[in-house]
Order: C-alpha cells, then structure tokens, then sequence
C-alpha cells in the first residue's frame, strides 16, 4: 500500500516537472523567458520549447507578434486659423523587439498603449496645427498621415514598437464650426449668384436695347416708305382730280359736293346747325335747279302734291338787345307744310287769290 502511494506521488511529480518544463509558442505569439525575473532568452519562432521546471526558477512571458491597432475617435484638433475639427484615426503596430519592449513597458500591452495614445494625439495636433482651414479637407491628408508616423516611429521605437502605418478617417467640422462654415459657403454662393446674375441683367438690357434700337429702325425705314408711298398715292391722286377738273369742271364740283354730302348726312347721329343760304347747301337751293324749288317725295310712293312749296325765310339781322350773353340769334328753321290727304287739283276758276299773309314768305 505504502508503495502504490509512493509511486502515484512519484508519477504526479514527474508529471508536473515534465508539463512545467514544457511551453509552446503558435505563430501568433512571442515568448520571453524569464529566470529570477531576468530575460534569459526570447522565443519568436513557433514550436515546442523546454525549460527549467516550475515557476520559481523560469517564467515564460508571452505577448503578441501580430499587428495591433490601436484607435482615436472624436479627437478635439485646432487648425492654423482657430477652426475646430473632430478626428477619427488609428495606427497599426508590431512589437518587434520583445526584449525592450519587457524593458521599457514590462511587457504590459495596456501601459504601452498609453504611451503610443498619448503620442499619437500629439503628433495629430501638431499636424492639423501647421496647416489651413481648407487644407485639413483637401489632397493634404495622405501627407498628412505620413508626417504623423514620423513625428511618433521615433519615440515608440524606444518601446521595442514598431509603426506600420496610420490612418486618419474622418475630418469633420464641429457643430459650431460646421454652421458657421455652412453660413459662410452660403453667403459666398448667394454673392456668385447675385454677380451671375446681374451680368445676366446686364447682358439681357444690352439685348434688349440692340433690340429696341432695331426695332425703331426699322419702324422709322417703314414709316419713310410709307410717307413715299403715301405722298406719291396724294400725287397720283391729285393729278387725277386735276385732270378729272380741267375735262369737267362742273361735274367735278359736282361730285365733290356729292362727296360731302355722304359725310356730313351719313348715319353717325351728329347734329349741325348751318343757314340755308350756306355754301354747303349750294346744290339744294332753288337757283341751283333752274329757279324751281324740287317738289317734296310724298311718303309710301303717293304722288307729289301740286300745291306743296318750299318758302325760305329771307335773312336779317336781328338785334340782340335781349340777350344776356351778346350771341347771335340762331336761323330761322325752314318751314315744311304738312301733307295734306291727296285732293284732286282745284280749277281755275275754284282756286282763290293769294291773301298778303301768303304772300309775304314768297317775296
């Protein structure tokens, strides 16, 4: 019995010294070998490696050989000129020194990441420091970028780190910056379409007065050509009438009275007042006709009645003694009988003489 006991704790034993002497390294990792606290070798390729049993005497200290990232997000930077920007950006990195890297940081991932964050910032406002407003958002930032490394491969290279690259990914304007800009851009585009848009007036009046000045032209051409036209037409017309006249003199009198009377009397209900021994009536009075008054056409086609007679008032000057305003008394109306009905014609012997009443308008 007490043999079985003494093997199976010499067996636990060696099974301890074994799997304590034994530890692996993937290819993801790298190994420092640590005896009494002191690095006595480093381990970076992958394998099965040995060392001295338990963890007294050796330690193993793994950290990572893969490229870590670390980030920056929502970073405060000032550009040359005051404006404000908020910065998204990372860097990649390798330990690429696992023996200064135990040195400088211990080993401890998290204590050398704070270091690398605190450089990093650094290094990125320093850069958005030296540049312009607009530079910051324009083809700069690759440049950018590459100034950022420099300013910090150097100071994380003491840590056993190496930098691979780094990235910025996004550059925004801060909400009181991005209004301000917004108002700005604004104003400048209101002004571009302002100016764009007077030299449009500008071109349009420019138009629009080559237009007009065209357009009088051409209506003062017309108007010329139309005052020929219509001086030759009143030439044409008034050697017509001048050789109508010296064939006719009495017709053409004639017919421009005609040609008067269609005016005058025409239907456009304006009413005159002219004497009857007026010049416009030459071709109604009774000396026109051969000393004969015309006889009155009786209404509906009834004959002409024979002792119908045309009397016309003799004219005389009458005093205006009663007339406040000095105007001339207007002309007697010319009398017209009234139509009788159609009686037959008296004889001679019926007819009576003419008494002085009747007489008086004949004179």
């Amino acid at each position: 019995m007490n043999r079985l006991v003494i093997l199976g704790v010499v067996i636990i034993a060696a099974i301890y010294v074994l799997i304590s002497s034994i530890f692996v390294v993937n290819e993801r990792e790298q190994a420092i070998v640590l005896r009494f606290g002191q690095i006595t070798d480093v381990k970076t390729e992958p394998g099965i490696y040995f060392k001295l049993p338990t963890t007294i005497v050796d330690s193993v200290q793994i950290v990572e050989d893969r490229l870590l990232r670390y980030d920056v997000a929502n970073m405060t930077v000032q550009v040359r000129g005051g404006k404000f920007y908020e910065v998204d950006a990372f860097l990649t990195y390798r330990i690429n020194n696992p023996r200064l890297f135990r040195q400088q940081a211990l080993g401890d991932l998290n204590l050398a990441e704070a270091r690398i964050g605190s450089l990093f910032v650094a290094a990125l406002r320093q850069v958005y420091g030296l540049r312009e407003f607009d530079a910051a958002l324009s083809g700069e930032r690759t440049a950018m970028m590459r100034e950022a490394r420099d300013l910090i491969v150097q100071n994380v290279a003491e840590l056993g780190i190496q930098i691979v690259d780094v990235r910025i990914l996004r550059t925004d304007l801060t909400q009181d910056v991005s209004q301000q800009t917004f108002e700005l851009m604004k104003a400048e585009r209101l002004a571009e379409a302002a100016f764009l848009r007077a030299r449009g007036q500008e071109a349009a009046q420019s138009l629009r007065a080559i237009a007009d000045r065209q357009a009088v032209e051409i209506v003062a051409s017309a108007r010329r050509d139309s005052e020929i036209l219509r001086g030759e037409g009143d030439a044409s017309r008034n050697n017509i009438f001048a050789q109508a006249f010296g064939q006719d003199p009495e017709f053409f009198e004639f017919y421009r009275s005609m040609q008067a009377y269609r005016t005058a009397l025409g239907a456009t209900g304006t009413t005159m007042l002219l004497s009857p021994d007026s010049e416009f009536f030459s071709y109604f009075r009774a000396d026109a006709q051969g000393g004969e008054a015309p006889l009155p056409a009786a209404p509906n086609g009834i004959e002409p009645l024979s002792s119908s007679t045309l009397s016309v008032p003799v004219t005389t000057d009458v005093p205006v003694e009663t007339n406040p305003d000095n105007l001339p008394a207007p002309p007697a109306p010319v009398e017209v009988p009234a139509l009788a009905e159609p009686t037959p014609p008296p004889t001679q012997s019926e007819a009576a003489p003419a008494t002085e009443s009747e007489a008086a308008p004949a004179q």
